[in-house]
């Protein structure tokens, strides 16, 4: 059979089929091209050293090139309570919010900013679960990560 007849079929067919079909492989793409993005993020992970990695001059740790300190941002999810701490110590009412509500952290994000050329990581606390209606969001320059050879985390979050 020819491609000339598969195209006759295709077009003989339902429109709702065609509608559907054409769905299902968008779907399959887009999540093919997750998963390769997922992976090609693992590989530069695991090709990390183990430790701090810092984005500036003057240090021991492990400093990242651009290409490498941009790419390790959008591969980071995590900003563990040590990163929290410190920036809550800069911000006196997160740190109250912090306390007062039983060490709950409602929203953490790390972000690429384009036009800055920086990562971004930061944190909301509110004190909801306690009757307070508040909430403070901190955020800052992640200038440091920690790898772990499995993921990577923010170190240092610089919100001053």
């Amino acid at each position: 059979m020819s491609k000339e007849d598969y195209l006759n079929k295709i077009k003989q067919l339902p429109d709702h089929v065609k509608q559907l079909s054409g769905l299902a492989i968008l779907v399959i793409v887009i999540e093919e091209e997750r998963i390769a993005q997922e992976k090609k993020l693992s590989e530069l992970i695991s090709k990390l050293p183990s430790g701090i990695l810092v984005t500036f001059d003057g240090s021991d740790h492990y400093k990242l090139t651009n290409e490498v300190y941009e790419q390790v941002c959008k591969a980071t999810k995590l900003i563990p309570q040590r990163a929290i701490m410190g920036a809550n110590f800069l911000n006196f009412r997160a740190h109250e919010i912090y306390t007062i509500n039983g060490n709950k952290i409602d929203e953490t994000f790390v972000e690429w900013d384009k036009e800055k050329n920086k990562c971004f990581a930061g944190f909301t606390v509110s004190g909801d679960n306690v009757g307070v209606d508040e909430s403070v969001t901190v955020s800052g320059e992640a200038l440091s990560f920690l790898s772990t050879g499995i993921d990577t985390r923010v170190y240092f979050i610089k919100n001053f």
